[in-house]
């Protein structure tokens, strides 16, 4: 009997002497981080054995401390902890991790992860990343710059940021600012775009015609609609995609006569610009579409069926999602998810499941781009394929369906072992959580 009172003095012992340790290194940790010692925090919390329980106030200053000192990994690994799956989000710590994740790329030594990092800032187009964005504009890549004067024109930058992208010498970055533009531009731009209208031609000139007709100029879109009737290809497509987001209800015609051009890519381009006008009256100039020689062309007018929403389309849509080319498969099921069809998220689930990684993440795309939240499922699918791409493409698709429950499995995927899915996953949370 008094051995075993000694073994439980002792262990009790040990036991005081372990909370004790326990309660130390997280003292020890909270005075590191008040004294901006965040190298020293991450190194005593990942110190604790697994089976310490870190307190919630422990884990946030983990967390901070790894931002601090740009480390996103360490930050997610921390917030993990802090945050277990179904339990309510600290919305702005993870907007500061997720952010974090996307920040860590934008100076990379790569260049397509820094590209990747743009074009997830780009989409995310938040006012608190104009700074990084603005940057971007001095980066050596040009793609770099087009995303970046890309993001400034859909945050609402001030003028003086997206007219340096309006100056830049490549034509790209000066379209991708040109198209970005939203509705409301800022009159201070029209001196450089209106510049742009009278020196430059083909498809630059077309963008600084479209920024002028959103600004009011109504003999702009006349201009537009001579240009889709030119002999160079490109020039056409830019003119009738420019005319497809204007809605102008005198183009709608021009527009139902585009898609017999003799060019597919043109056609295809008018189909397209169909369904962002959205007028019931280019249904028959879609049907006739969804019997082109081409699949590409195929594939956008069945997408563009289901924009318009009319029952009689639904019959069509699913005799096109039986064509023998998955690409036109997958336009007739984002055409069909559109419409609400719950056929169609089978049909979805199916070519989920295609030997071809870029068909899989077209189909990822598809279901994105539909908005419908039933498919939901067919995307945390995807978001666990083997291929990166597929999961590239499930983890911006989730960003667009929108819906707060896909946060559960875009934040694991931050940590995704392919850094271009990481950063989708990042612009996604961000893009879920400016919705909340």
């Amino acid at each position: 009997m008094r051995a075993l009172r000694v073994l439980i003095i002792v262990a009790g012992f040990e036991f005081v002497l372990a909370v004790a340790a326990h309660a130390s290194l997280q003292e020890d940790a909270q005075k590191a981080f008040r004294q901006h010692r965040f190298e020293e925090v991450i190194r005593l919390l990942e110190s604790a054995p697994p089976d310490y329980k870190l307190t919630s106030d422990t884990l946030r200053t983990g967390v901070n401390s790894a931002l601090r000192i740009g480390r996103p990994d360490t930050a997610l690994a921390f917030y993990a902890r802090l945050v277990p799956p179904n339990a309510s989000d600290e919305t702005p710590l993870l907007r500061d991790t997720a952010l974090a994740v996307l920040t860590a790329r934008v100076r990379d030594t790569q260049e397509h992860l820094r590209i990747a990092a743009y074009m997830v800032l780009a989409d995310v187009a938040a006012k608190d990343t104009l700074p990084i964005l603005k940057d971007g504009l001095l980066d050596v890549s040009i793609m770099v710059r087009a995303r970046a004067a890309e993001g400034l024109a859909r945050a609402g930058a001030p003028a003086s940021m997206i007219a340096r992208a309006l100056d830049d010498e490549m034509p790209s970055v000066r379209i991708a600012a040109l198209n970005a533009l939203g509705p409301h531009i800022d009159p201070g731009l029209r001196p450089a775009i209106t510049r742009l209208s009278k020196s430059e031609e083909g498809v630059v000139h077309i963008f600084a015609l479209t920024a002028l007709a959103r600004m009011g100029q109504a003999d702009a879109a006349d201009d537009i609609a001579v240009e889709a009737t030119l002999p160079n290809a490109d020039v056409r497509m830019a003119a009738l995609g420019a005319l497809g987001r204007l809605k102008r209800p005198s183009s709608l015609s021009l527009l139902n006569q585009a898609v017999y051009d003799p060019d597919p890519s043109v056609r295809a381009f008018a189909a397209g610009a169909l369904g962002d006008f959205g007028d019931p009256n280019s249904h028959a100039a879609l049907l006739h579409t969804l019997q082109d020689d081409h699949p590409r062309v195929r594939s956008i007018a069945a997408a563009s069926l289901g924009r318009l929403k009319l029952p009689q389309s639904r019959p069509v849509l699913k005799q096109a999602a039986r064509d023998p080319i998955e690409w036109v498969r997958i336009g007739a099921v984002e055409g069909l998810l559109r419409m609400g069809d719950d056929e169609a998220v089978l049909l979805a689930a199916d070519l989920a499941k295609h030997p071809d990684p870029s068909v899989r993440g077209a189909t990822a795309q598809a279901v994105g781009l539909s908005g419908n939240r039933k498919a939901r499922q067919v995307l945390e699918t995807l978001l666990k394929d083997q291929q990166p791409q597929p999961r590239l493409m499930a983890a911006r698709a989730l960003g667009r369906l929108g819906g707060h429950e896909g946060l559960t499995i875009l934040k694991p995927a931050m940590r995704d072992p392919d850094p271009a899915v990481s950063l989708a996953a990042a612009g996604s949370v961000l893009q879920l959580l400016s919705t909340k």
